[in-house]
């Protein structure tokens, strides 16, 4: 024995010992129990300690007798409590999960083991007489006066009564039949001879106690484990007539097939004993080598011979393996059934409604563990069924009783079962609490159904306000189709499938008689609105006029435009250039009413025309795309013959039908969806016909299989589904299959017959039909091989199609059953592989047939069965099934956008290099999202026009500060361009460029708005020159900014002051705003205003400029308006934002020339306003010329204005003596000097600090 073993011996050996029934502690009980704790706390995986614990019997010698003989030692008592809900925690919990390896399996079966004995040793009133006073007097005490150690003894109190409600049983060690008492009932009765359980219902009904409200309906569901409502609530009564009537059935029965089976056994044996026993030959039944069979069996057996007699039955994978049964249902002792009998009446009385609207609020509030929900979604259909069958009392289960917990139920439904599908390996779970889900759901039903049959008015009128809600909402109508198709016997339980048989019955039968004797019974309907973007465009409707028929329109247009002139003829009102529900911005919309327009003048409406271009006029001003606001009306009809004669682009109409599932060439192009919601009238025969489907059926037969086990209830909702099928909907002939023909000879050569004579007369119908059929068709026999679909139903009934005999109609031809049994290997072959091609690519290269198409293919899949539905073969499009962008994915996509910005193409160039493949939307969303470019236009393809002249190549060249930043990007310059073909004549354009020189040496930039100074002065005399200083500071930051990092990237406009904020909402502010190339938030996503990507540093700057001209007397210094008051914060920001612009711009110009910067400062004039026209050579200048003319291709305009940019030597004006008669601006320059070493002194002592 180890050392660890001997400590833990001597630990439990200091206890105490045990005499008789008295318990006898030693001195070290109290340190002995803390040490046990502590060992629990580092035992290892296989729970040793634990496992010696339970072999000493420590809790039925030591633990128990503690508390039953010292209960007045408060600290021994809440230390035994402390122990004792670590031991008894349910091996499941200590685990983790039940193990798969042996050994550790092995440990996992011997803990349990440990907790039965527990379980056991717990059965004795004394015990819970000793718990049920403590915990009395800890509820006596009012909230003031408990303590933080008062509630945790409660609570652990609670917790061990759950985990010794919570041990499982085991059924063959206890040998226990119905009616006797088990060790869980043996603990329920100490229970209630305790008093525990008036306590626990104290516990629910107590509004002070709400906190342990999950604890209580966890202990009463464990409680009711393995209990049947119905039974609970029948005992102690007399049997009805129908009981007795069903229990002497079920006995007939019973006696029926045991004759049947012993005359069977009789006409088996024989009067005899045969003297010819040995081999016999089996004339007309043929072996594998082809002669007569060979048979060893007796003479007697022989009608019962197969060729599958003697084989060994091959053994079923564990996957492929029905669900086990988990859980099962057993008669307790009679004393403990009336106890739990009383029990649920008073609960149901006093603590129901309560209790379940505050875990429900606990569970909408998050604030229980995970998977808490299960316990309400099974007190719900135990105690609502409880009260259903004993006394009906609506009242008394009203909390449960809405479409709010309808909606709770039919969404754990949904998402148990999104999770059984994608959590493989812990499917059974997630369908067990399905289950719990759909036994809610079916008796929310039952109630509801209850409430409709009851004499009281009120109660029918509830039911039916709920009825019309349920009905009305498609989720809850669908959800019984979804399970039915996606019902897997691996994963789910036969009692599963038994109640969504019974539960779909009910509901069907509930609408049925709803809809009855209504003829207008609306319901939701969602469809999928598919949206498809086509890539090419095609021309436009005039193009497909002639030259003179587009001259006659003109003329007839001409003549209607003279009419409306003189008022002959009245204009239209309330026309709308724009589509205001489109989801295409109303700025994006401009296209689409020019092409209106042309609409309008081709269809003779002249006038409307006319009041359209109008309109868009005053929507659009921008540019006098429609002509300017004070425009003739000449100069309209010029206009409108303009637009008649253009060749717009036009987006090809793109119709989708709503039947249509498939398309060949669906995966060229971009598709997104989008949910639908209409209302429509409901017909009960075509929600019917949603059921004649082979996946619902098949759960039905598989059901029916086990009549035999069936309730009579259960029985009866099969057939009436089949029947519905097969009668109602005329769709017997999908029935006609093998599966479904063995069960019915089953039925019809059951001895017991007589007791389901339903079934009996539904299978003589349906093989009837059959017959009939086969009488007309041949191949009828061999179908009973085949689930069958629509189409092939009426190929057995109308006839069968040969592609001779198709004709025009029927352009696909039929598939032979070679072709059939082809496809089905191959998709079986491929449709687990994970390649570059899905699964209908890689049956397409290698299918004989060459001329059958994808579509073609899909649709047999699902005719086969082999797929759910034509959706799930779909092709997945390149890109799309990687969603999330890791970091360095995010940091290379960065590094393109940056390196490719000033491409034409800029998307295109990135998509090439990217490494990680994704689709167009994908980067789109990315790059804006990361705030490299603020519109999805910035990345459109970009191309010039064709120069027409030099003067021409220089307006096109060059960046319009000033009305580029305020009337937004020209349509000359960027456009979109769909042509792949337009990169080399860009290219070639781009050569023939040459850089236009402005004033003053300004090189590729013409001066800023000049609106700028004029809003500028307003905003002045508004006393928002603080606002203005703010701006000019962060313009020169962001200028620094780009210059040192190279990137262009939008920066936002934060105000963090109260006046800075007031001022972004000033109209002129915000005017300002747009003229100087600050755009507004782009969407609801966005909340500032932004500093376009567009401006570099050197235009920021001269904007920065612009403004600060506007502070004193125009000569950029920083004198204050006379009327106006400047904080000394404010004239501090706006001196460094002065000196920092001015140093900057010296240190540009100072990189971009040729001559060194000693000898221009040495040559430079002492005036302030020398330029580099005086200080170059001639020699110099055509150098540098040559030079921009060579790099005009690679270069942007931005880039050669800092190369040749004329700056005034600021250093010169400096150095020179001022005299007396110095000049405004030379007194700013000494200022901003003064201000510099200032701020340079300053940045020092920081350095320095």
């Amino acid at each position: 024995m180890s050392t660890m073993n001997c400590e833990l011996l001597a630990t439990c050996s200091a206890m105490g010992y045990l005499e008789g029934d008295n318990y006898h502690k030693e001195p070290d009980c109290l340190e002995s129990i803390k040490d046990l704790i502590r060992y629990l706390r580092h035992e290892d995986e296989t729970r040793d300690i634990r496992q010696q614990l339970g072999a000493t019997q420590i809790l039925q010698k030591d633990l128990l007798p503690i508390i039953a003989q010292y209960p007045q030692e408060k600290m021994l008592y809440e230390a035994v409590i402390r122990l004792l809900v670590n031991l008894t925690q349910p091996a499941l919990l200590c685990f983790g999960k039940v193990p798969a390896n042996p050994t550790a399996r092995h440990h996992f079966l011997q803990v349990d083991s440990y907790l039965q004995a527990y379980k056991e040793a717990f059965a004795n009133e004394k015990v819970f007489g000793i718990l049920s006073e403590k915990l009395y007097d800890l509820l006596q005490l009012d909230w003031e006066q408990r303590q933080e150690e008062d509630n945790l003894l409660i609570e652990r109190i609670l917790l061990l009564l759950r985990n010794i409600l919570h041990v499982p049983s085991d059924p063959e060690e206890e040998k226990n039949i119905d009616d006797d008492a088990s060790v869980h009932d043996k603990v329920l009765w100490a229970m209630h001879m305790s008093g525990m359980g008036d306590l626990i219902k104290f516990l629910a009904a107590s509004q002070e106690e709400q906190q342990w409200a999950m604890h209580i309906l966890e202990i009463v569901s464990l409680m009711f484990r393995n209990q049947n409502p119905e039974q609970l609530a029948s005992t102690g009564q007399i049997k009805t007539k129908q009981e007795k009537e069903k229990e002497s059935r079920e006995l007939e029965i019973l006696m029926q097939r045991e004759l049947a089976a012993k005359k069977k056994r009789t006409f088996e044996r024989g009067s005899r004993h045969s003297h010819f026993g040995g081999t016999y030959l089996i004339q007309g039944l043929k072996s594998i080598a082809d002669r007569d069979v060979v048979s060893h069996i007796g003479v007697h057996k022989f009608k019962n011979y197969t060729h599958v007699c003697g084989k060994q039955v091959g053994k079923v994978r564990k996957r492929d393996q029905a669900a086990v049964e988990v859980e099962s249902q057993r008669r307790s002792a009679l004393n403990v059934r009336l106890f739990l009998k009383e029990f649920c009446v008073d609960f149901l009385e006093n603590c129901y409604n309560r209790l379940m609207y505050v875990v429900k609020d606990n569970l909408i509030r998050e604030k229980a563990q995970q998977h808490d929900e299960t316990y309400y979604l099974w007190a719900m259909p135990f105690f609502m069924k409880f009260n259903r069958v004993y006394r009906f009392r609506p009242e008394l289960v009203s909390e449960t009783v809405s479409i709010r917990v309808f909606h709770f139920v039919e969404r754990n439904v949904t998402n148990y079962y999104e999770m059984m599908l994608t959590d493989k390996a812990a499917a059974s779970s997630w369908s067990r609490r399905m289950h719990l889900a759909l036994k809610a759901y079916q008796e929310l039903l039952s109630t509801l159904n209850e409430m409709d049959h009851s004499k009281d008015g009120n109660l029918r009128e509830s039911a039916r306000v709920i009825k019309c809600n349920i009905f009305y909402v498609m989720e809850f109508r669908e959800l019984f189709l979804m399970l039915f198709r996606k019902f897997d016997p691996s994963k789910q339980p036969k009692s599963f499938l038994k109640d969504l048989v019974e539960t779909t019955h009910l509901f069907i039968r509930m609408i049925e008689k709803f809809c009855k004797g209504k003829t207008n019974l609306f319901v939701q309907r969602k469809k999928l609105k598919k949206k498809k973007r086509k890539s090419k465009q095609s021309a436009s409707a005039s193009s497909e006029k002639s030259q003179e028929e587009l001259e006659e329109i003109w003329k007839a247009a001409l003549e209607q435009l003279g009419r409306c002139a003189e008022g002959q003829e009245l204009l239209p009102e309330d026309l709308v250039p724009f589509d205001a529900a489109s989801e295409i911005p109303v700025e994006e919309q401009r296209a689409e009413a020019m092409i209106r327009i042309q609409d309008a003048m081709l269809a003779s409406k002249t006038a409307e025309a006319l009041v359209l271009l109008r309109a868009a006029r005053e929507v659009w001003p921008e540019d006098d795309v429609f002509g300017s606001s004070n425009i003739l009306l000449t100069e309209e009809s010029e206009l409108l013959k303009q637009i008649l004669f253009a060749s717009l682009p036009r987006q090809p109409a793109v119709e989708v039908e709503e039947t249509e599932e498939f398309r060949d060439e669906e995966i060229e192009e971009e598709e997104t969806e989008s949910v639908r919601v209409t209302e429509s009238e409901f017909n009960l025969f075509d929600y019917l016909k949603r059921f004649a489907n082979a996946g619902v059926v098949k759960p039905y037969v598989l059901l029916l299989k086990d009549y035999r086990q069936n309730s009579a209830h259960t029985n009866h909702c099969i057939v009436k589904m089949l029947y519905r099928v097969a009668y109602d909907l005329k769709m017997d002939t999908l029935l006609y299959q093998l599966s479904v023909f063995h069960v019915f000879s089953q039925i019809l050569e059951d001895p017991a017959a007589g007791a389901y004579q339903e079934l009996v007369k539904f299978s003589r119908y349906v093989l009837g039909r059959f017959f009939t059929l086969a009488a007309s068709n041949s191949k009828a026999f061999v179908e009973l091989l085949f689930w069958k679909n629509i189409a092939n139903i009426r190929e057995m009934t109308e006839g069968y199609r040969t592609d001779e005999d198709s004709g025009p109609n029927h352009r696909i031809p039929s598939w032979s059953p070679e072709e059939e049994q082809e496809l089905e290997t191959l998709y079986l072959q491929f449709k687990e592989e994970d390649g570059g091609k899905d699964v209908i690519d890689n049956i397409m290269e290698r299918i004989k047939n060459e001329r059958r198409t994808r579509k073609q293919i899909a649709v047999k899949l699902v005719q086969l069965n082999l797929v759910d539905s034509i959706k799930d073969l779909k092709r997945v499009k390149k890109g799309t099934k990687i969603v999330l962008w890791r970091e360095e994915q995010e940091m290379e996509l960065e590094t393109l956008f940056v390196e490719f910005r000033a491409s034409d193409d800029v998307l295109g160039d990135i998509m090439k290099k990217i490494t990680y493949k994704r689709s167009r939307a994908r980067i789109i969303d990315k790059l804006i999202s990361m705030g490299l470019v603020s519109d999805r236009k910035e990345l459109y393809k970009k191309r010039r026009k064709l120069a027409k002249g030099e003067c021409q190549e220089d307006e096109d060249s060059a960046d319009d500060m000033g009305s580029g930043l305020s009337q937004g990007p020209s349509e000359d310059k960027d456009e979109l361009d769909e042509d792949d073909g337009s990169a080399d004549e860009r290219a070639e354009h781009g050569t023939k460029s040459t850089p236009r020189y402005a004033t003053k040496g300004q090189v590729g930039m013409r001066e800023p708005d000049p609106t700028i100074p004029l809003l500028c002065g307003q905003l002045q005399q508004q006393g928002l020159t603080g606002p203005l200083l703010w701006l000019q500071n962060c313009l020169n930051r962001t200028a620094d900014k780009r210059e040192d990092d190279g990137t262009l990237i939008a920066v936002p406009l934060v105000p963090f002051s109260e006046e800075n904020e007031d001022a972004m909402d000033n109209e002129v502010f915000q005017q300002l705003l747009k003229k100087v190339g600050i755009r507004p938030p782009a969407d609801e996503q966005e909340s500032f205003w932004r500093i376009s990507a567009n401006l570099s540093g050197v235009q920021l700057r001269k904007i920065a400029s612009v403004i600060a001209l506007q502070d004193g007397d125009g000569e950029g210094g920083t004198a204050q308006d006379g009327n106006v008051s400047v904080s000394a914060g404010h004239k501090s920001e706006a001196l460094r934002a002065l000196v920092m612009a001015r140093e900057r711009h010296v240190a540009s110009t100072k990189a971009g020339g040729d001559a060194k910067p000693e000898a221009r400062g040495r040559d430079a004039p002492e005036s302030p306003s020398g330029s580099d026209d005086d200080t170059k050579s001639n020699s110099e200048k055509t150098k540098h010329k040559q030079m921009l003319k060579r790099s005009r291709v690679f270069d942007s305009d931005d880039d050669m204005d800092d190369r040749v940019e004329d700056t005034p030597n600021v250093e010169a004006t400096e150095g020179s003596e001022p005299n007396s008669e110095t000049s405004d601006s030379d007194t700013a320059h000494r200022v901003i000097k003064r201000c510099r070493r200032a701020i340079e002194d300053d940045d020092d002592d920081d350095d320095i600090d």
